[in-house]
């Protein structure tokens, strides 16, 4: 097998596309809280489905659409600590587990100390949908420094014996280089013989692992090193190969392919990318990823299986993966020779992809992590057109729209707009079904020009008719800002010209635990009508209040008719740790906005603008910064307008302390 990567590969992430797929749900009924992998039996003609809960319970049912609910096929809630990356996380049966009953899981524990344990457990002797829970036979345990990076897959190769996967330790940036150190069982693929014993082990050694007969300390155990943590590993049952996913530090996301006593590089290397030093490092005896992506377009990769099923035929010999943080599904097509061919098969499939699953068939399923459900592909038709668009109502800063849904396979729609003698960017989306819209961007009483058309996993539809509108304009605010000065905040505002205004009425809403939505808190009387400009204060204090908080003015004519302005926010900090980022601002913006948030440690920020397929549009370095509120500018004179995705992150020495992403609109 060639063991090189086509350097820069993924510049193409996004140029290949599979239309054809969307996702079902697979067993409607049935909801399990945090499912982390899915197994079966191959050769279980009753046809069972096992899910592990992270918690520590393993449920079982029928692998039928209409199964109505799930059974505790094993729970060992008192002996697992869940939580983060810790807990339940992996289950292997035996390849004659049909005969010897015998299946292993491997779990995180805090008795006597924190650590991972894989062990032998046995079927029921009565019921073959509940395994005997006393009947727990610890093969292998050993510390975790952290709480992160436990890895925590089995499965078992053509060659009969068990695979292991396991983190580096945790923290950020493997401290301690357990990865390359070959006297632990972190940063490894591991491998044993489940079916013999050596000496006071309760497992064997095989007698092919690299390390199998060396005296100096090395651990027998292990098959491969380098690994950061390999989340989700799976062998061809075709090629035989063991793919695996490595999740990265803050560069790259990797696949492998795992060979014998082959070093994947952590932490001297993070995908094809020097990281321990940053440059000049070491790269002679590391094998490179076949396939791997940078930060833009996803931040913790899930690993996958080749597709052997028989209802996607598409799909056939394609490796299929995904990202737990964009939820994109790609699929990557590799020989062994020739470079590795990576394809869209759901941009964003709305799922907390924590594991992918097969069914004795081969069929494959998805667990949705934070919605308990399980999914599968199904073929998706393409989108119809929508038609009938037309201009509900327009009052100040708004204009409404409806138009009818001729597709009902829609995963949502998107709205263009220009004006006379600009081009048609898109504003925003709508949600699957969802067929009326207000643009309540519209900042003066120029006529705005409309055109929707859907999308799904197949592409986009052709456009809908066009429609034009201009929106009233009574009362002309020409600035609107806020300003924070210790828990004190000033709202200041002017108009440019006013009529029939009775006043603006001051609306404020809070972020986190205070948040109970959009609140008055004020009123301040308008000028009626005039012609010539207005300006306004109104100041509010939120005494200890720690975080976001954002305004807006109802403006409201003397008739009642009222309308909203955008939002402004400040960012109002205390000494206790709290992760804040605030909606940009202004937003919608041209061509200039300013990102905040605060951190409560020092940490590595960075700033990434991505596009709506998640290209990278601009990345920004900020470097290591202290405690507190932070900002900076983003200049999109550059760019085209459009909708792009602000992300910021920050990581500290005990990693990842800030992710979080906010929708952002340039209009020009």
């Amino acid at each position: 097998m060639k063991k090189t990567l086509l350097v820069f590969s993924f510049m193409l992430f996004t140029s290949l596309l599979l239309p054809q797929y969307a996702l079902e749900q697979a067993f409607p009924n049935i909801t399990i809280t945090s499912p982390v992998d899915l197994q079966s039996i191959p050769d279980d003609e009753s046809d069972r489905i096992f899910v592990v809960a992270q918690s520590g319970i393993i449920y079982v049912f029928p692998n039928e659409k209409t199964a109505p609910s799930a059974k505790q096929f094993l729970n060992i809630t008192d002996r697992v600590t869940s939580g983060g990356e810790m807990g339940l996380l992996g289950l292997a049966f035996h390849p004659d587990y049909m005969q010897n009953g015998y299946f292993y899981v491997n779990y995180t524990t805090n008795t006597p100390q924190r650590r991972t344990v894989v062990s032998r457990f046995k079927v029921s002797a009565s019921n073959p949908d509940s395994a005997d829970k006393s009947s727990e036979l610890q093969l292998l345990t050993f510390n975790q420094p952290y709480s992160n990076h436990n890895g925590g897959q089995l499965a078992f190769g053509p060659d009969g014996y068990l695979y292991i996967a396991t983190g580096d330790g945790g923290s950020g940036g493997d401290p301690q280089g357990y990865a390359q150190n070959l006297s632990t069982m972190l940063g490894k693929i591991l491998r044993i013989d489940v079916d013999n014993t050596n000496g006071s082990l309760n497992y064997a050694i095989p007698p092919t692992n690299p390390f199998a007969n060396d005296n100096t300390g090395k651990t027998k155990e292990i098959y491969a090193y380098g690994m950061r943590n390999p989340w989700r590993m799976a062998f061809d049952p075709v090629t035989g190969w063991l793919w695996c996913a490595d999740v990265g530090q803050s560069a790259r996301e990797e696949i492998d392919i795992i060979v014998n006593g082959g070093n994947y590089g952590w932490k001297t290397m993070e995908g094809t990318l020097c990281y321990s030093p940053s440059t000049g490092c070491d790269t002679s005896g590391k094998i490179l990823p076949i396939w791997e992506y940078p930060r833009t377009q996803g931040y913790s990769v899930t690993g996958g299986y080749v597709y052997r099923g028989p209802n996607q035929p598409g799909l056939y010999g394609k490796y299929i993966y995904g990202d737990y943080g964009t939820k994109h599904i790609w699929a990557i097509t590799y020989d062994g020779s020739g470079p590795a061919v990576n394809q869209n098969v759901i941009l964003s499939s709305g799922r907390s992809l924590s594991s992918f699953g097969v069914d004795r068939y081969g069929e494959l399923y998805i667990c949705d992590l934070s919605g308990g459900k399980i999914w599968k592909f199904t073929p998706t038709a393409p989108v119809i057109a929508p038609t009938r668009l037309v201009v509900t109502g327009s009052s100040f800063g708004q204009i409404g729209l409806s138009w009818r849904d001729n597709a009902g396979n829609e995963t949502g729609y998107v709205i263009e707009r220009k004006t006379a003698g600009s081009e048609f960017v898109p504003v925003d989306t709508t949600d699957a079904n969802v067929t009326v819209y207000t643009d309540g961007t519209i900042a003066d009483t120029s006529r705005y020009y409309y055109r929707v058309r859907g999308i799904n996993a197949s592409g986009t539809s052709g456009y809908s008719n066009t429609v034009s509108s201009s929106a009233p304009v009574p009362v002309e605010l020409v600035s609107f800002t806020a300003a924070a000065h210790g828990s004190a905040i000033t709202l200041t505002w002017s108009t440019a010209s006013e009529t029939n205004n009775r006043g603006f009425e001051i609306q404020r809403r809070q972020s986190g635990y205070h948040n109970t939505g959009w609140l008055a808190v004020g009123f301040q009387s308008g000028a009626g009508s005039t012609a010539e400009a207005q300006s306004y204060s109104f100041n509010d204090d939120l005494g200890n209040f720690a975080g976001a908080v954002y305004y807006r003015l109802k403006q409201i004519d003397y008739d009642g008719t009222s309308s909203l302005s955008g939002e402004v926010s400040v960012l109002l900090e205390s000494d206790d740790k709290q992760y804040i980022m605030v909606q940009n601002y202004p937003n919608p913006f041209n061509p200039s906005t300013t990102v905040r948030f605060a951190i409560p440690v020092m940490a590595e920020v960075t700033v990434m603008i991505t596009d709506l397929l998640g290209r990278e549009a601009s990345v920004v370095r900020m470097g290591e910064l202290p405690p507190g509120g932070h900002e900076m500018q983003w200049d999109a004179s550059a760019f085209a307008a459009g909708i792009y995705y602000l992300r910021v992150k920050a990581v500290s020495s005990e990693g990842v302390m800030l992710s979080e992403t906010k929708k952002i609109v340039y209009l020009k």
